[in-house]
């Protein structure tokens, strides 16, 4: 694997790079697939449903706090829930699932096992940075996974209205870090993110940790996040 040189900064995502949901879902959690089994939710009017939601919650991305948050996502459940009425669902069961995807730190989000010791194997050397599409509550689950910690600086989509890859996520990245896109590399599972990056100059490295990511001709890909202490 040939090593990357001249690196000053690493940009990481979050999401299949260092953390990722144990029930297979960002949207769903184990709770959250009681009120709406899985097999339900494949079903195309159910799919067209979550699709509209998604496009909902997208469209009003610039995000304040965790109460916003929380009235996004009861409106999703709520679209969704709709599209299912033989589920009987109340309105306490959509509070108790919104609940659950907001403020559920303990049990919706596990980092990966190698995810800390590369952070600590590359915290003081490099400046450590986030680019992550997410929202408000990411920031209290940081806290609880205690990783805050090791970054110099953050990106999130909600502070800004917008999701990778729009130019201005890295920009804002940037800025942040102040060093030149050429002395940086950004661990994302998503080419079409990498891609942007690419755009503007910073290293692509493409990261396959969660099932289904193909690899991408061109640019460097490592199987799991300590695999970036290979290329450094």
């Amino acid at each position: 694997m040939e090593k990357l040189k001249n690196i000053k900064g690493i940009f990481f995502d979050l999401g299949g790079t260092l953390i990722y949901p144990p029930s297979g879902s960002w949207r769903f959690s184990e709770l959250a697939y009681r009120y709406f089994p899985k097999d339900r939710l494949s079903e195309p009017s159910v799919q067209a449903a979550m699709a509209e939601a998604s496009r909902r919650l997208d469209e009003n991305h610039l995000l304040h706090s965790t109460d916003e948050e929380y009235a996004q996502f009861y409106e999703y459940y709520r679209a969704v829930s709709a599209a299912l009425p033989e589920l009987g669902l109340t309105d306490e069961d959509l509070r108790t699932v919104t609940d659950d995807k907001v403020y559920n730190k303990a049990d919706n989000y596990r980092l990966f096992n190698d995810s800390l010791e590369t952070l600590k194997a590359v915290h003081g050397r490099y400046k450590l940075g986030i680019i992550s599409d997410t929202w408000p509550s990411i920031v209290p689950l940081l806290e609880y996974l205690d990783i805050s910690k090791y970054f110099d600086c953050i990106t999130f989509s909600f502070e800004l209205g917008t999701f990778k890859p729009d130019r201005r996520m890295y920009e804002d990245a940037l800025s942040k870090m102040g060093l030149p896109p050429e002395s940086t590399i950004f661990i994302d599972d998503s080419a079409r993110n990498l891609a942007g990056a690419k755009g503007l100059g910073i290293n692509p490295v493409l990261i396959r940790a969660m099932p289904g990511i193909e690899p991408v001709e061109g640019i460097p890909g490592i199987d799991r996040i300590s695999g970036l202490l290979k290329l450094l």
